[in-house]
């Protein structure tokens, strides 16, 4: 089933005073209050006169009224919203003594993101916290850390929850003023196909790594000339494997005739420790992939050997490796998608003395392109990054004139979101829009250019 491109998957706005009024209601917390607040799907959304969102979180405490239960507090992780480096983390308050808790928080009408609750007894509650800040902080991680099994979506939340990349159900909530992920709506409404009888899996037996993986292949659309076919080489392929399954989104994409019939590559990082070691400017990786990886996907399926025609994409450490990849092998990968792009690699101080900040040298890249070691400019690039990100908006903004000045084409922006797997599938999709728009058969590249 495709979906046309005008639908949107976000929530609505509901006027101000709504959730106050529900929260004064002489049923709070029956089943038939509960069934209503389902039915209208959490978090609600309210704007006042002003034009001010917020958006408000709700919990049913399964023990019932506050007499008969154990639990003492109902954390909430929002991703770039909360704050779970604090020694008290947000939590919903219970209403009374009934068996409902809630909270709220303002937000920007465009802002999209990932969530969970995280119920909580006496006996997990934050320790005492002691000695110097850097004891603090190490004794606060580990607590929270500690919790993290404890985490659940929200249930009531309309649409089904995601895995995180640590495996964690997180749930997903869309600001009436979200960028438009429509293409995604099958998957948000429990219909879409998530593994299609045409995904290759394949083992990638590497010699050069050492180490054997998971790849995986899927074809979009049909094309006389399937040697022609754009590759998309998608780094953290198991994200868009298991996490959030990609496959209904690229058809419906491509359908839309927003996207050229395509050749997609996963690459699964294995595990973190891999992931620490290969994506980070590795040399190596990118040997190894052009040397092994593609010979071995072209006995599968048909694609461009063209530089143009080669997209790589990632996010965060492959967000750094796919710019790595184009930087350093123009000739062979042409079309960059980074998102969130990890440039402070290698001086982690470049990203936490913030005062001193200019007193540390900059991320490799940055430094490489600041002093005219990289090929001259032929790439076309698409990056972008959550304006919640912090640090990681500052070495994004720092690396853009670099870019530019070095003559590579480039789009970048800024999102309404933190470092999010939730707000990355709709920059994936985007980016993809924009980058592969020359090679739609009935679209120029200029009029591709208008998709973001």
């Amino acid at each position: 089933m495709f979906l046309t491109s005008a639908e949107k998957t976000t929530h609505t706005w509901l006027p101000a005073g709504t959730v106050a009024q529900w929260l004064q209601q002489v049923d709070l917390g029956s089943e038939g209050w509960w069934q209503r607040l389902y039915a209208v799907g959490t978090p609600l959304v309210e704007r006042d006169e002003r034009g001010q969102t917020s958006m408000h979180f709700f919990w049913r405490d399964p023990e019932g009224h506050s007499a008969l239960s154990s639990t003492e507090r109902v954390y909430v992780d929002i991703n770039g919203v909360t704050d779970h480096h604090s020694e008290a983390p947000e939590s919903l308050v219970r209403v009374g003594d009934s068996n409902v808790w809630h909270w709220s928080t303002a937000i920007e009408s465009d802002w999209r993101g990932s969530y969970s609750l995280i119920p909580a007894t006496a006996q997990q509650l934050p320790p005492l916290f002691c000695g110097d800040d850097a004891a603090c902080r190490a004794l606060q991680r580990k607590w929270w850390i500690s919790l993290m099994p404890l985490a659940i979506p929200d249930k009531f939340n309309p649409t089904p929850p995601f895995l995180s990349s640590r495996r964690f159900s997180l749930s997903n909530a869309h600001m009436p003023d979200a960028p438009d992920q429509s293409a995604w709506r099958a998957l948000d409404a429990g219909m879409a196909e998530t593994w299609p009888d045409s995904l290759q899996t394949l083992q990638w037996h590497s010699t050069l790594l050492n180490v054997t993986r998971n790849v995986w292949l899927y074809s979009t659309g049909t094309t006389a000339q399937p040697e022609q076919r754009p590759l998309a080489i998608l780094l953290d392929g198991q994200n868009w494997v298991y996490g959030q399954p990609i496959f209904s989104a690229l058809d419906q994409v491509t359908a839309d005739g927003e996207l050229p019939p395509t050749c997609w590559l996963f690459i699964d990082v294995i595990d973190s420790q891999h992931r620490e070691a290969e994506l980070p400017c590795n040399e190596t990786f990118w040997l190894a992939v052009q040397q092994e990886l593609l010979p071995l996907a072209r006995q599968h399926a048909a694609f461009s050997g063209d530089a143009d025609r080669t997209l790589v994409a990632g996010q965060s450490y492959g967000g750094l490796a796919a710019l790595y990849a184009g930087l350093h092998w123009p000739q062979r990968f042409g079309r960059i998608l980074t998102q969130s792009g990890s440039f402070w690699w290698p001086h982690l101080q470049y990203i936490r003395d913030y005062a001193n900040r200019e007193q540390h040298a900059p991320g490799l890249l940055l430094e490489r392109l600041q002093q005219g070691e990289l090929p001259p400019g032929t790439l076309k690039i698409f990056q972008e990054v959550g304006d919640r990100e912090e640090d990681m908006v500052y070495v994004n903004q720092q690396i853009v004139p670099a870019l530019q000045a070095a003559g590579h084409e480039l789009y970048f922006r800024r999102f309404a979101g933190g470092h999010d797997a939730l707000c990355w599938r709709g920059g994936l999709i985007d980016g993809c829009r924009w980058l592969l728009a020359d090679f739609l058969p009935t679209t120029s590249p200029s009029e591709g250019n208008n998709h973001v």
